[in-house]
């Protein structure tokens, strides 16, 4: 890794970023009143633990074509996770250096869908003979940053996007938001005292009417006890189908994670203490209930 390609993943990284924010009106709302409480200066002061995308399992798209990119920066690609449930696979990548976020790319097993799932996915997805990612000149960022918002294949009808949406919520936020930036994540131990638990940060979340996810419990507490997770709920949004026709539909939303200092290391004193002193990596189980802040069952309550 030279210093061009740590510049290059920062407009990357940047170019991600910006739309979703304006997207996702739950990030400015949480970072100005962070502002406010005094627990960061300015937005960038946040440390972000890791953002996540969701993909197809297709030839020439999921996750085998989407990690190019990030391989490319020097991320390393680390454990598998399966989620038999919901049909998913996924991997997390560490970054090159601790100062940038980890990355969570999940994708579809899109065979394991019933036929007609199937034959409406493919339907779009089939034009796409080739890997896009392929094409990208990788160390050119602008391009790179402009990927993850082109559309690579057309707009769903709103009634292929219904059938797919009682079978695979999953299916159907892809199928529509296609590489959208599904959600970046807090790093919770790192803030102020007072703050710095999922517990304290969880009731000024709710405070300032940030509705959190309640699949498994608002906090989603790793085997070990030393990953703890909460995200809030997706906003509904207004969307137009190709046929014209709208509805509102998820869109992405924020989490948070407190990772703690690995048993090994309990006493460094807290001023030295890094990342390469906390639990690292993700946990199935938690992961598996972060995915539904898009589900309807929980996205209703936000709209009450």
């Amino acid at each position: 890794m030279n210093f061009d390609k740590d510049s290059s993943l920062d407009k990357i990284l940047n170019a991600l970023f910006e739309p979703y924010k304006h997207s996702v009106p739950e990030v400015n709302k949480i970072s100005d009143a962070m502002i406010e409480k005094g627990m960061i200066a300015e937005e960038s002061d946040i440390i972000n633990d890791h953002i996540a995308f969701r993909t197809l399992g297709v030839p020439n798209l999921g996750i085998a074509s989407f990690e190019k990119i990030f391989l490319h920066y020097g991320y390393k690609r680390r454990e598998p996770y399966y989620f038999q449930e919901k049909k998913l696979n996924a991997f997390w990548y560490e970054p090159p250096v601790e100062t940038y976020p980890r990355i969570f790319i999940s994708e579809l097993r899109v065979e394991d869908l019933s036929p007609k799932a199937q034959s409406i996915i493919n339907k779009y997805v089939e034009p796409i003979t080739e890997c896009p990612v392929d094409g990208l000149d990788l160390d050119n960022p602008e391009e790179v940053g402009s990927f993850f918002y082109k559309p690579l294949w057309d707009l769903p009808t709103l009634e292929d996007y219904k059938t797919l949406l009682q079978e695979s919520e999953y299916a159907a936020w892809v199928i529509y938001n296609r590489y959208y930036l599904n959600h970046y994540t807090i790093s919770i131990h790192e803030l102020p005292d007072g703050y710095n638990t999922l517990e304290q940060f969880n009731a000024f979340l709710e405070s300032i009417g940030i509705v959190l996810n309640s699949a498994g419990g608002k906090i989603k507490t790793s085997e070990d006890g030393l990953l703890r997770q909460s995200s809030s709920v997706s906003k509904m949004q207004p969307a137009t189908f190709s046929d014209g026709e709208t509805m509102r539909i998820s869109g992405s939303y924020v989490e948070f994670a407190e990772r703690s200092v690995l048993p090994q290391f309990k006493s460094i004193p807290k001023e030295q203490i890094s990342r390469e002193h906390r639990r690292d990596g993700f946990e199935s189980a938690n992961a598996d209930k972060i995915f539904e802040s898009t589900y309807l069952e929980q996205t209703s309550m936000a709209e009450v």
